[in-house]
């Protein structure tokens, strides 16, 4: 179909898996499957840290925001994702596809920022622990996660603004699972060095920025670890920010792997994006949300010991 350069865009098509209806439905089940355990395992996260008075502290009050984040950025994608694998509908319109570009963006940018707020909570708390009650007070950690929250809103809206705004002429066809805004951006047929720099702005300021915190928290912690004598009370201290540092890598590495590893001649000469990122990026949007729950509570004796406590009320409740 014959696009002109006046024509209005009304729809993508999310390309996915197209042509590999096996995997769809290999796909579809495991996925389905992924993202029942995903609200069930953030879901308890998040019902323990409000129910149990022991973990209303500042780690699990961002313990349930990120548990609460990862639920609302599975959902932005997950459940079109499976209506594209099980149907013939391969179509997303333009709409739709704005507000899940900006639902994931700004849930993506708030999970760094928040990661980040979470890593000073842990220095605090090890470099610091008498003035930990002072410096993450309530008037302290509810405005960290809450600007959290809106710097991943202000930055998503920014930039689906300037994306939503570009002509998009012939190509419609999403080389991607959603409407991710790397994959949307590049079907543009206009200059888009302009978006781009944006990109760049907010990559150093939402993403390395966080990352840099991160970095230089971790190392404060370690440093303040190898000066505790016996291998027993390193080993405690530690465990309390393991579950945090195991996330963090995670999350991170996937990131800097999907976007420093080298691009292939074929990739860059089409603009496509590589099989290999697709699932790459799946994996960063759906493995990690499923996964923090389960690190967070098998690294975690008080998580463990709520668990438990959660489960004898509701036996003992019957």
């Amino acid at each position: 179909m014959e696009w002109d350069n006046q024509t209005i865009l009304e729809e993508f098509f999310l390309k996915g898996l197209s042509g590999y209806p096996r995997l769809e439905l290999l796909f579809s089940v495991l996925i389905l499957i992924m993202y029942v355990v995903i609200l069930l395992g953030n879901g308890t996260l998040i019902l323990i840290s409000i129910l149990d008075s022991h973990l209303h502290t500042p780690m699990y009050f961002f313990l349930g925001n990120l548990s609460f984040l990862d639920i609302c950025y599975t959902t932005t994608s997950m459940p079109s994702m499976l209506v594209s694998f099980l149907s013939e509908r391969k179509t997303i319109s333009f709409t739709g596809c704005a507000v899940q570009m900006f639902l994931g963006l700004a849930m993506g940018t708030t999970e760094c920022v928040l990661l980040g707020m979470m890593a000073f909570d842990r220095y605090v708390a090890i470099c610091n622990p008498l003035r930990y009650p002072v410096i993450m007070s309530k008037g302290s950690y509810v405005p960290m996660a809450a600007g959290s929250w809106i710097i991943g809103v202000i930055n998503s809206a920014v930039q689906t603004v300037f994306v939503v705004q570009l002509p998009f002429c012939r190509n419609k066809v999403i080389n991607h699972f959603s409407c991710e805004i790397l994959a949307v951006v590049k079907l543009a047929c206009a200059d888009i060095s302009g978006n781009e720099f944006i990109m760049l702005v907010a990559t150093t300021l939402f993403i390395s920025t966080p990352l840099l915190l991160i970095i230089i928290s971790y190392t404060l912690i370690i440093v303040s670890i190898l000066k505790i004598r016996s291998s027993e009370g390193r080993s405690k201290v530690f465990s309390t920010c393991s579950a945090h540092l195991t996330v963090v890598i995670i999350f991170y590495g996937t990131i800097l792997f999907m976007y420093m590893k080298p691009k292939s001649k074929e990739t860059l000469n089409s603009g496509d994006v590589d099989a290999n990122d697709k699932f790459i990026s799946m994996f960063y949007g759906i493995i990690t949300p499923m996964v923090n729950p389960l690190i967070y509570s098998l690294r975690n004796k008080d998580v463990k010991e709520a668990v438990k406590h959660l489960l004898r009320r509701k036996v003992f409740n019957k």
